[in-house]
């Protein structure tokens, strides 16, 4: 089996393919900012990273954060991917970072053409957003006895272990370019996603639709963000939410 090193290791997403990958045999290097014995801050880089990368046959790139340095991260790990020889470099992007005008979304498109110009062999999956994204939006908007959601807005949410799951058959794979997408199994009304969350955790708040300005916002109101036709996803929010929340509703 191959030496497989997962940046952003410790994250919902990484861990669980960390624990795909060791399940399938492969030797897995998880590689965080705080987690030993490979703890690097990709946007720094250095000789720890490439002690990191050194003897590893495939690189997937999880790690990301929505307050900068995402593209100086991924630069410096390929620089580092291409001295020490991988052979394959796997990338979990975000559907509609072409579509949507959207910050982090601009960011994330700008890695996938880095990953695509590095000089190495590689993959880039596209997935909807996670579950337990919509998860930490809803709590934060909860606080106010008015939950405000954005009017005319859909999602497409998605199982995080789905994607470790996708993630660790194209690990193990060649190389295979920009792979299809992955969404979830349905698109859904911010409110109606809203109100399954409110009812699974027994919270009584009101949720009120509210336009929005500004070019993002009409992005995602034109689906920008959503795969219909990639809906190949099982797990469904409610389902989810009864994981999660079975013993608060």
């Amino acid at each position: 089996m191959t030496t497989i090193l997962v940046t952003g290791g410790t994250g919902t997403l990484g861990r669980l393919l960390a624990e795909r990958l060791r399940a399938d045999g492969h030797e897995v290097r998880v590689l965080s900012r705080h987690a030993q014995p490979y703890a690097v801050d990709l946007r720094e880089g250095g000789a720890a990273l490439d002690a990191a990368v050194e003897g590893v046959d495939t690189v997937v790139h999880c790690a990301s954060t929505q307050t900068g340095g995402d593209e100086k991260a991924a630069r410096n790990l390929i620089a580092a991917a291409r001295r020490a020889g991988v052979g394959h470099l796997v990338y979990i992007s975000i559907v509609g970072v072409d579509r949507v005008p959207f910050g982090y979304y601009r960011s994330k498109l700008a890695v996938e053409r880095q990953v695509e110009e590095s000089g190495l062999g590689w993959t880039v999956l596209r997935a909807t957003q996670f579950h337990d994204l919509l998860v930490r939006m809803f709590r934060a908007m909860a606080k106010s006895p008015v939950m405000v959601v954005p009017a005319g807005v859909s999602d497409q949410p998605v199982e995080v272990a789905e994607v470790a799951d996708r993630l660790a058959g194209l690990a193990a794979g060649s190389p295979a370019g920009r792979v299809a997408d992955l969404g979830g199994p349905e698109v859904r009304s911010f409110e109606s996603l809203a109100r399954a969350y409110v009812k699974a955790t027994g919270r009584r708040r009101a949720v009120v639709n509210v336009p929005l300005a500004g070019k993002a916002y009409r992005g995602f109101r034109a689906g920008g963000h959503l795969a219909p036709e990639r809906a190949v996803g099982k797990g469904t929010f409610e389902e989810y939410l009864a994981r999660r929340f079975g013993s608060e509703g």
